[in-house]
């Protein structure tokens, strides 16, 4: 990391020595802090920051699992609304923002995560558009003051107290609050719909969710170390320990693999660089960590699980929270099977485009021969 993103990160952890609690209560400490301006420009009082930075911000929260709305206010929020809001709108949101405003964003649809194609409607009349559609596992969308929502026609920026918005909350063993989300002809001001701000939105998150997974698996990884040395010294067998360090070590792999692959998603797409090789090699980067997060995120956190004894699974115990976190995560992605099916189709592709470039008439492998090579 540079200055910059170390910067970002000691003053999150100076603030976690500081605070005691973990959970919503932190969120005015946080907005006192100034952590919230980090990504915003200058002219709105913000530090300038970009996708690195709130990247180490968001590695840096989910190493002591907090739980917090950073994730969606920033991740699914301000970064891609840098990229696609008019200043109008931008000028609206953004100075609540750094006040404490929470942002949230419906990135998914019922058996359709992550969706390109929304069927989620947008109808224009005049100056309004006119949204109707149903969303599911809607982070934070109690606290949301707005809510982007993808739809047929591009994102919308809905107001999350407007006329027709209806939320219902999900039971869930996560501690986050998570809802479905309801539109029933809900109207917003015509300029607050953004044509080309969903592939923005959806490879912003998707490399977000991929810096909180990291930085979940790094924390559980560290307290699960501490407790085998812990029962070590207090008289653990050699023969358990070896058999432990075994297990450890293998979550040591996955957990420096998901680090390389969310960092080279991060590096990307700081570049901002929206051509068609840069963005196709970026999709293919987003599909391999997302297949990282969905399979190897779980099993890791089940191996540290039972490393530390069913205790760690008590509600009031800290890992209770790694769990939690990793388990919505993993579902909001929409499971393995789907991530793997981006996985190969990106693969084939890569493929007949090369094929086809160098006039080689060969028939495309099976999906899991693609995955092999990636």
């Amino acid at each position: 990391m540079d200055e910059n993103q170390d910067a970002v990160a000691e003053i999150v952890v100076r603030l976690l020595e500081r605070e005691s609690t973990r959970d919503i209560a932190l969120w005015s400490a946080l907005v006192d802090s100034g952590l919230l301006s980090t990504p915003l420009p200058s002219r709105y009082d913000g530090d300038g920051g970009g996708v690195l930075e709130v990247a180490a911000m968001l590695t840096e929260l989910a190493t002591d699992a907090v739980e917090v709305p950073v994730l969606p206010t920033l991740g699914f929020g301000v970064l891609p609304l840098l990229r696609t809001a008019p200043d109008m709108l931008a000028e609206k949101i953004f100075p609540a923002v750094a006040k404490g405003a929470v942002l949230t964003a419906a990135l998914n649809e019922p058996g359709a995560p992550f969706s390109k194609g929304p069927e989620t409607i947008a109808v224009t009349d005049g100056n309004t558009v006119r949204i109707s559609g149903h969303k599911v596992h809607v982070l934070y969308a109690n606290l949301a003051r707005w809510i982007l929502v993808p739809t047929d026609s591009g994102l919308a920026v809905v107001d999350a107290e407007a006329p027709g918005v209806g939320r219902i909350r999900n039971i869930s063993s996560s501690g986050l609050p998570e809802f479905s989300l309801y539109l029933d002809n809900v109207s917003i001001p015509a300029e607050q719909l953004l044509p080309d701000g969903i592939p923005p939105l959806n490879r912003l998150a998707l490399a977000a969710i991929g810096s909180v997974a990291d930085g979940l698996l790094k924390g559980v990884l560290m307290r699960t170390a501490e407790h085998l040395r812990i029962r070590h010294q207090l008289g653990c067998s050699s023969a358990r320990y070896r058999a432990a360090s075994q297990h450890i070590a293998d979550v040591y792999l996955t957990s420096r693999a998901l680090h390389s692959a969310t960092l080279s998603v991060n590096r990307a797409l700081a570049q901002e660089n929206d051509g068609p090789e840069h963005c196709e090699s970026l999709d293919t980067d987003l599909a391999v960590l997302t297949y990282w997060v969905g399979e190897a995120l779980p099993e890791a956190m089940h191996t540290c699980r039972q490393l530390n004894g069913e205790i760690s699974t008590e509600i009031t115990r800290p890992l209770r929270r790694y769990y939690s976190q990793a388990d919505i995560i993993a579902r909001m992605l929409g499971g393995t099977a789907l991530r793997l099916d981006f996985l190969s189709t990106g693969c084939t592709l890569s493929r007949l485009q090369y094929q086809e470039t160098a006039r080689v008439p060969v028939s495309v492998a099976p999906t899991t021969a693609a995955v092999a090579t990636i």
